[in-house]
């Protein structure tokens, strides 16, 4: 288990919770693995499938603390919560913010400072690890172009002149990401991205992590009652989350882009493990997507320290975290809203 601000998250699947006076008390295997006092929380967030007791879900009503429920690999199931909740201030006031495009620029351009600002930290990590297998020149220029896109982000004026930025930085940050590839390059040749359909071994894995990460992070969104289908940069959408995808911007360098690069560069999947269509389409075979959703859930159990709280967390909890700053940004208690920055 793990408290970060207000909220306690529950990772063990076998975990079951009660109620012991004032006290919530985790138990796995019948063993007690730790309590912690209700009026310190404001929500629980509990990835498993045991559940809680009828008495616990009284006793977090009665104080207004949101239970959330979530699988194992963090799909979002549902949430238990009083007659007297602030979930819905919370939501009419992202409501009301994502009319306002003033603000909903200011919030954009911290996501997208957090994506360009990642995408060049992998870049330059490439660079320290990997000096005599890259280019180190052409990485290098497409390094300083994203931080003179950092300046340009932070002093852009409209939405669409921030997504003209967005998209050159994507641009030339795909446009080195083959070098970034250091084993099997015959096999996993990477020249621009492609989506609908992916046209190679990397895109059709970058594309279903991307939508691993989109799930991970609109659970989150649910978790602290933010509405995950109305964001700030992406347009409403019927069917789109698109707040989660503001979110997963800032997001898919660091978590998305080097897990695929570890699965090729380290030979867990190779090109047996895909097929192409007549139509161009690639995808992947069941043995590797089992692979890859195991190798996911490892990589969401390492330990990282969060740059802004300055505590250790699981690389899983990012995306619940950055929700939880999010909601307090929208709320008040923080002046602005804190991307990711990886360190």
């Amino acid at each position: 288990m793990k408290k970060l601000l207000n909220t306690l998250y529950v990772t063990t699947p076998e975990s079951y919770l009660s109620l012991d006076g004032e006290n919530v008390v985790i138990f796995n295997e019948g063993q007690e693995m730790g309590r912690v006092p209700l009026h310190n929380l404001e929500a629980i967030v509990s990835f498993g499938y045991r559940g809680v007791s009828p008495a616990l879900m009284g006793g977090c009503a009665q104080r207004n603390i949101s239970l959330c429920f979530l699988t194992p690999q963090g799909k979002y199931l549902a949430r238990i919560s009083g007659a007297a909740r602030g979930n819905v201030l919370l939501r009419k006031k992202q409501y009301q913010i994502s009319e306002k495009p003033e603000v909903c620029l200011e919030i954009s351009k911290n996501f997208i400072l957090g994506k360009v600002y990642n995408s060049r930290k992998v870049l330059e990590r490439a660079v320290r690890d990997h000096s005599l297998q890259v280019d180190i020149d052409k990485i290098g220029q497409a390094s300083e172009f994203l931080k003179c896109s950092l300046q340009n982000i932070e002093q852009c004026k409209d939405m669409d002149q921030l997504r003209g930025y967005e998209g050159e930085a994507a641009s030339v940050y795909f446009g080195v990401f083959d070098q970034l590839i250091l084993q099997q390059k015959k096999d996993f040749v990477f020249e621009t991205r492609t989506r609908r359909p992916p046209l190679n071994n990397v895109n059709a894995m970058l594309s279903f992590i991307y939508t691993l990460l989109g799930n991970m992070i609109a659970a989150a969104l649910e978790t602290v009652g933010l509405d995950p289908y109305v964001g700030f940069m992406h347009t409403d959408r019927p069917g789109r989350q698109s707040l989660a995808q503001d979110l997963l911007e800032e997001l898919r360098p660091v978590l998305a882009d080097r897990f695929v690069l570890t699965l090729i560069n380290r030979k867990m999947v190779t090109k047996k493990d895909f097929t192409k269509k007549e139509d161009g389409a690639v995808l992947m075979g069941d043995q590797s997507i089992k692979l890859l959703l195991t190798e996911w859930q490892n990589k969401k159990k390492e330990i990282i320290t969060h740059p802004f709280l300055q505590e250790k967390v699981e690389w899983g909890m990012i995306p619940f975290v950055q929700a939880m700053l999010l909601s307090r940004y929208l709320r008040g208690d923080i002046d602005e809203y804190p991307p990711f920055f990886w360190k």
